[in-house]
């Protein structure tokens, strides 16, 4: 006489974990990539309030000019009960940090300007992933407001200047050193 079986054969097991494994194979590409498209779509949101911000600055700081850095935009260690042109609390502490180079998202976030004493008359707003697995395009903006954007691989070391972010580009934008227009 057989004894009755209690649980589950060693095969089966086996099989369930096979399955879960092909599930997890096909679910996590399609799961990076989501992440992908949303740190895109939160680099190119920072980039306009940026532009917001510096609209702000300049209309509330009107001997300053533009900004020439983020810190000047962001609290710069300061409390926020009484802003300053050196302390606008018109960022966050993440993008308007006291660094050269502001992380966040997986973009590092860039700011320079053609002077750096008052008046400012320009500024050059620039994000690029800290890696290809965290974003597929590099973003700028100028004065002008408008967001461009190239699909270079090649992480961004430095602020974009002036110049090159207002260059425009081939409609296949197939030219890392050129950008187009966000849409």
């Amino acid at each position: 006489m057989r004894k009755q079986q209690k649980g589950f054969s060693l095969i089966e097991l086996l099989i369930v974990v096979a399955i879960i494994l092909i599930i997890a194979a096909i679910a996590i590409p399609n799961l990076l990539r989501a992440r992908i498209s949303a740190n895109d779509s939160a680099a190119a949101a920072t980039i306009r309030t940026i532009n917001t911000s510096e609209v702000t600055y300049s209309t509330t700081y009107v001997t300053a000019g533009y900004s020439a850095d983020l810190k000047s935009l962001g609290p710069n260690a300061t409390t926020c009960t009484a802003p300053t042109s050196t302390g606008a609390c018109l960022l966050d502490n993440i993008v308007g940090c006291t660094a050269a180079v502001c992380p966040k998202g997986g973009y590092n976030y860039f700011m320079t300007a053609t002077a750096t004493t008052a008046p400012v008359p320009d500024y050059t707003a620039s994000a690029g992933p800290l890696g290809v697995s965290t974003g597929s395009r590099n973003y700028c903006s100028n004065p002008d407001a408008v967001v461009r954007f190239n699909m270079s691989t090649t992480v961004l070391a430095a602020a974009e200047t002036l110049a090159a972010c207002a260059t425009n580009s081939d409609a296949a934008n197939t030219t890392a050193a050129k950008y187009n227009a966000l849409q």
